[in-house]
């Protein structure tokens, strides 16, 4: 069975993002991630486009998913190329384009609470 290399799309749009400052006592950390699986043969080069509600987007974040492989884009990890993270205790939305086809997934784990919570959805994709 022959694989289809264009399987996903190039642009994402995750409107429900939120990074909290506050984590419980214990192994966990509350955290976000971008899931990417590329199942190209090419590189995909990714820029991740930050929306509040009350200021200007963020369109520094950039990130690789190699040929063939996934990449967990952990999002209190990530910095930009001025050392800067992802603002935390903000409600945000965010756009992921790539030069190739991928696919997308969101996931959050709040631990704010001692009922932690895991949270994951697919990302919308746009073409």
């Amino acid at each position: 069975m022959s694989t289809n290399k264009a399987l996903g799309s190039r642009i994402w749009l995750i409107p429900d993002c939120y990074y909290p400052s506050t984590s419980s006592p214990g192994h966990y950390v509350s955290h976000e991630a971008i899931c990417v699986l590329n199942v190209g043969d090419k590189d995909a080069h990714l820029k991740l486009t930050l929306y509040f509600e009350d200021r200007d987007p963020i369109r520094s974040f950039k990130a690789v998913c190699k040929a063939e492989r996934t990449n967990h884009i952990r999002l209190d990890k990530i910095r930009d190329e001025n050392g800067n993270s992802i603002p935390q205790d903000v409600p945000y939305a965010v756009m992921v384009e790539s030069d190739q086809p991928v696919v997308v997934q969101y996931s959050r784990l709040d631990t704010t609470q001692a009922e932690m919570s895991l949270m994951t959805t697919m990302a919308h994709p746009m073409g």
